[in-house]
């Protein structure tokens, strides 16, 4: 028996990471071309990119019948000096993302959404290392240990405030991206305080493989990211002095089923664990190349209902 999953989508497939970059399109464009492309719901996307203001949210889902699955929080999860801002959005964040319509709970799903996505962002070092295991620089014992506490301070105010589940989401250019980094991770967060979003793409780019990853670790996945990676152009970019972003700008990030990940694969490891929920699919590039997006959009879509999602 195959528990049912419903495919969502992300802002970051029209480029929207930095909410800082002067080429972001409207939220509403997103919000359009998101119900254009035949989806029901959508992540919030980073902290302030679409308004807090939850009437006007609240009237823009609803005109398009979508709702949101997941909040984010993208940011440097390292600094004990940025604790009262980590806090300050996740507390934002929640209080939208539960008084918006509830997404459907699905058989098999072990923690309800909308989820609090987190992750870590805002490192030079780390984000030009991104996927290079042996060159990346590891965050020393003390630094590592105020990141955990950080976790643990999100997750528990998502979680004893809003009842929201947070889910830690290892992301290339970040100081939680390798295989080392995701099990040291695990160890230092309860399961009973926050889960994992493990996402394809990230996965193969820091050099794990996505099936023996999402098997080892599905007791603590309560959340998924799918991606695909143009194997021709990673194999470039991993030749160049290159931030991760510089890289998705590149197109190493491609249409689901064109690149380098075996779904076939992952699609029978979920149908055997019996995973029930929600998916949500991406694709990072640069918010001036948007053009092909919907076609894009579509590829993914199609390819993953043949696949059997």
């Amino acid at each position: 028996m195959t528990n049912p999953i419903t495919i969502t989508t992300a802002p970051c497939c029209w480029g929207v990471d930095d909410v800082k970059n002067a080429h972001l399109p409207a939220w509403q464009k997103v919000l359009d071309e998101a119900k254009a492309a035949g989806f029901g719901g959508l992540e919030l996307g980073p902290y302030g990119y679409l308004p807090l203001d939850l009437a006007q949210v609240s009237a823009a889902l609803d005109d398009r019948s979508l709702k949101i699955v997941a909040g984010t929080i993208f940011d440097d999860l390292v600094s004990a000096s940025n604790r009262d801002n980590l806090l300050r959005q996740a507390d934002e964040i929640c209080a939208l993302i539960t008084r918006l319509p509830k997404p459907e709970t699905h058989p098999g799903q072990r923690f309800s959404a909308p989820y609090l996505t987190v992750m870590d962002w805002g490192h030079d070092d780390r984000d030009y290392a991104a996927g290079h295991f042996d060159l990346a620089p590891r965050l020393d014992n003390r630094a590592w240990q105020t990141m955990i506490e950080n976790i643990r301070a999100i997750a528990t105010l998502a979680r004893d405030k809003y009842g929201v589940r947070a889910t830690i989401h290892p992301h290339a250019g970040g100081y939680i991206e390798f295989a080392d980094e995701l099990e040291r991770l695990v160890h230092d967060v309860p399961a009973d305080l926050a889960g994992l979003c493990l996402d394809t793409g990230h996965m193969t780019y820091s050099g794990m493989d996505p099936v023996a990853t999402l098997r080892r670790y599905w007791d603590r996945v309560d959340y998924i990211h799918f991606k695909d990676i143009d194997a021709e152009v990673y194999e470039t970019v991993m030749s160049e002095h290159i931030r991760f972003f510089d890289a998705c700008a590149k197109g190493v990030m491609c249409p689901i089923g064109r690149g380098s990940i075996d779904y076939t694969a992952v699609r029978a490891l979920l149908g055997e664990l019996g995973y029930g929920g929600y998916i949500t699919i991406e694709q990072e590039r640069d918010p001036r190349n948007t053009g092909g997006i919907l076609g894009d959009l579509a590829a993914s879509r199609s390819f993953l209902a043949q696949a059997g999602f």
